[in-house]
């Protein structure tokens, strides 16, 4: 099926694999590409989940395809090293021949001027309408629409409804959340959107380096297992209900709150939020023990009853388009 978005990334399915960290190894973005859908290097997992110098990984994820491949820019400029890195990372990304950039936070200006110079895309992740329109300003390409059944940070809208907002836009806008089946793949283009964004459906593959706890909680957890805690980062974080959830909580503190509120103070308490998720994260990524970590997935586990290799998935919801 030949979509505004598969002109610009040069696959032959509609179908991303969205950045995660820590879960965006190169094996798994490199399946993902392979079988004809598009992987996205998040390059904190690259580089500090998975071990790779950050060249280095991007020839290697080359030695495991060659097919088109993107690359994940998370561009709040809250840090003016992490800015700087950044902005490392994608002039090297360019280098090494990666023409498709997905960005988040931030304003995406920069990102477009550099990339278009190379010929490269740029799309933007979005919740609404008024994140569109600054992405739309700073010359994004495309809108990636992250709704409210999406793992991590979800949005608050359902995808017809985000759909409905973004369209006047006149942009190739991607869906991102709640998918876990073909039939809701295919359901998500007949809306109208050029392609649809997954994340939690390819933790459960084997190319995935997750712990198979993590995996079996995916395969185990039906809709309503996925809730909402503020207590992660700071903003709500779709996860995977547990004991540790349980213990840990869903709202934050009064005083993270407060923080939160306050013009300068915000960017330290979203540091310290990061950084600790951050390393959270990172340990469980292999972890088996249940009680004392936490999962991020969205309500596609709802349609997740196994664990499949990621081409084999690509393939079958490819052929839902027939």
């Amino acid at each position: 099926m030949e979509t505004a978005f598969t002109r610009h990334a040069g696959v032959r399915v509609p179908l991303i694999c969205g950045p995660m960290y820590p879960c965006s190894n190169p094996e798994l973005v490199a399946a993902v590409s392979e079988a004809g859908g598009l992987g996205i290097i998040q390059p904190i997992s690259l580089t500090y989940v998975h071990g790779h110098e950050y060249r280095a990984g991007l020839r290697y994820l080359r030695t495991l395809t060659d097919k088109p491949i993107g690359f994940n820019a998370l561009i709040e400029a809250s840090s003016k090293l992490y800015f700087e890195r950044m902005r490392q990372w994608i002039d090297i990304a360019l280098e090494e021949g990666v023409r498709f950039f997905l960005t988040s936070l931030g304003n995406p200006k920069w990102v477009c001027e550099r990339v278009h110079a190379a010929g490269g895309v740029v799309y933007h992740d979005v919740t609404e309408r008024k994140w569109a329109q600054k992405g739309v300003d700073g010359g994004v390409d495309g809108l990636i629409a992250v709704n409210s059944r999406a793992g991590g940070h979800a949005g608050r809208k359902g995808p017809q409804e985000l759909f409905d907002e973004l369209a006047p836009f006149g942009l190739p806008i991607v869906s991102a959340g709640g998918v876990g089946t073909p039939e809701q793949f295919a359901q998500q283009l007949r809306i109208g959107y050029a392609a649809v964004q997954l994340g939690t459906r390819f933790i459960a593959t084997p190319e995935c380096k997750a712990s198979e706890a993590y995996k079996q909680a995916i395969v185990e957890a039906e809709e309503e297992d996925i809730v909402l805690t503020e207590r992660l980062t700071g903003v709500p974080v779709a996860v995977i209900r547990n004991a540790y959830i349980d213990k840990l909580g869903t709202d934050a503190g009064a005083f993270a709150k407060w923080m939160l509120r306050g013009r300068r103070t915000k960017h330290w308490m979203r540091t310290w939020y990061a950084l600790n998720s951050v390393r959270r994260l990172k340990r469980s990524l292999n972890s088996e023990n249940v009680s004392t970590e936490y999962w991020q997935a969205g309500r596609s586990v709802s349609g997740i009853r196994d664990i499949r290799p990621a081409g084999e998935i690509v393939r079958e919801f490819a052929a839902a388009l027939d």
